[in-house]
């Protein structure tokens, strides 16, 4: 925390300071929130002289007031969020203009990344359409900068593992230096359980039945804000049981290690994303095309159509999904367990000779 600059401030003066803010600190004020009110106050002082804002100042209102309040997971939009700043926020927004962004978009995509350009250049857009509706700007520069000049058009990804690859991604896992048996672990469940990995770095321990076989995926983690109970197969208990140790006396399944304790009481969501760089013998798969994978064996073991879609917790479109309440948890169980079987085998090396289900005829 800023005190003051040497000559101005006397040592003397600046130990007193010192004593009474960690004094605040141990009544249990929070000293850095304080910071940043007053920080806030300033900039809405110089607003309210100049009537002009930067780009940053204006990302900060746009996240406050349409991220935070519309997302179920609006920490994911952050990365994009401190992207743009990093770009374009010292500039006032009044002369931000097409040029800027365009050029923020050229910087961006040599990252390697096209996917994350194109979610930049959404918020770009959406962000800048903002400042047109608080009358801050009189036209959106974004606005006719379309894909093509970010990370181009984008098709559907159809990237999912081989029983081959399957085998090797357990391999490689086992023995890529500094992979880290918790990451073992947790990519094992995401691909057992077939969840989202935000749904599952976020999850509390409290929030398992490891003696009933089920977990409770609570609204806040929950993709649509509805409560789901996750059939768990034998393996994925025996992986939660490990990681429970591991976990020592943390009350989330997968706390936060060294810095990040700092931000988040779990892992990032960047954890996994690092680790899956150093698997080297498999082509580049997302953490997402875990749970494609997970759908297209589900299909290939001959699992319902219905019945692997709730597996991957999906909610189902038009009347079904309004008047259909059944979460066939014993459906669900049965195919995970089956699934799980399946991966067991790729794990371990045995041969997988079970005949798919086939609907009775």
């Amino acid at each position: 925390m800023f005190i003051g600059t040497y000559g101005s401030v006397s040592i003397a003066d600046a130990r007193k300071v010192c004593a009474k803010l960690k004094a605040q600190v141990t009544l249990g004020n929070d000293v850095a929130a304080e910071k940043q009110t007053r920080k806030s106050e300033s900039v809405a002082k110089i607003e309210a002289v100049n009537n002009k804002i930067t780009v940053a100042v204006l990302s900060d209102r746009y996240y406050q007031e349409r991220i935070i309040t519309k997302l179920i997971r609006p920490e994911q939009v952050l990365g994009h969020i401190n992207r743009l700043n990093t770009y374009l926020g010292k500039l006032l927004v009044e002369d931000v203009t097409g040029k800027h962004i365009n050029s923020m978009y050229q910087t961006d995509i040599k990252r390697g990344y096209p996917a994350s350009t194109n979610k930049l250049r959404d918020h770009t857009l959406r962000m800048f359409g903002y400042a047109v509706a608080q009358h801050l700007i009189p036209y959106n520069p974004a606005q006719w900068l379309d894909a093509f000049y970010a990370g181009g058009k984008q098709w559907p990804r159809e990237r999912n593992l081989s029983r081959e690859e399957l085998s090797l991604l357990f391999t490689d896992m086992a023995n890529a230096k500094g992979f880290g048996r918790d990451n073992y672990l947790t990519v094992k469940l995401l691909l057992i359980l077939c969840v989202r990995k935000s749904e599952l770095i976020k999850a509390l321990k409290s929030d398992f039945n490891l003696d009933g076989g089920y977990w409770t995926l609570i609204k806040k983690a929950s993709k649509k804000g509805k409560t789901i109970v996750i059939p768990l197969p034998i393996q994925a208990v025996d992986a939660l049981n490990e990681l429970f140790i591991r976990s020592a006396d943390s009350d989330n399944l997968l706390p936060a290690r060294s810095a990040q304790h700092k931000k988040l009481a779990h892992i990032s969501e960047a954890t996994l994303n690092k680790a899956l760089q150093k698997i080297k013998d498999i082509d580049h798969f997302t953490v997402h095309d875990l749970r494609r994978t997970g759908k297209t064996k589900l299909q290939g073991l001959g699992i319902d159509e219905a019945i692997s879609e709730r597996c991957l917790n999906h909610a189902v479109a038009g009347v079904s999904g309004v008047y259909g309440l059944h979460d066939f948890f014993d459906e669900r169980k049965k195919a995970l367990q089956l699934w799980a079987d399946y991966l067991e085998s790729c794990e371990t090396g045995k041969d997988w000779n079970v005949t798919p289900i086939k609907k009775a005829v």
